[in-house]
């Protein structure tokens, strides 16, 4: 197989946030996801008797960036059933989130794996009567513990 040296679009890929239906029913259609990412606490340390004046870079706890997901609202509970279930159960309500991106073709590239998922935030439409063509939209902040890549 030839080395792909053409950048994936960002436009095709899939939430599945394993709720109630089962990981094989992705709830979706989101038109936005951002945040993916770590970030590595790094600790600066100095031996007494180091000949040079420097400190050496030692890596410490990691954390995991918050995801923002945003669609347009359809006719679904199912962002804020899940949002009724952490407030009620707490940690009983962790998920595990996987975001998939597509190439051209459909076939899944890369998928990165948020691991103790809970949603922390989320925020409703802005409602104007403006008479624009403006989309109803809904954004859910996620809350991870972790986050693996893995490659197709």
């Amino acid at each position: 197989m030839a080395e792909r040296i053409t950048p994936y679009g960002a436009f095709n890929f899939i939430v599945n946030l394993n709720g109630p239906a089962g990981p094989e029913a992705p709830l979706g259609g989101f038109s936005d996801v951002s945040g993916l990412g770590v970030e590595i606490t790094m600790a600066e340390y100095r031996n007494g008797n180091e000949k040079e004046n420097h400190v050496r870079k030692v890596a410490g706890i990691h954390k995991v960036s918050d995801v923002t997901l945003k669609r347009g609202i359809v006719n679904s509970e199912d962002l804020w059933d899940w949002i009724k279930q952490t407030q009620r159960n707490g940690p009983e309500a962790k998920r595990t989130v996987v975001i998939t991106l597509r190439d051209e073709a459909g076939e899944n590239v890369e998928s990165w794996t948020l691991r103790n998922v809970v949603p922390m935030k989320y925020t409703g439409p802005t409602l104007a009567a403006k008479g624009g063509g403006d989309v109803a939209m809904e954004e859910l902040v996620l809350s991870s513990e972790g986050i693996d890549l893995e490659v197709a």
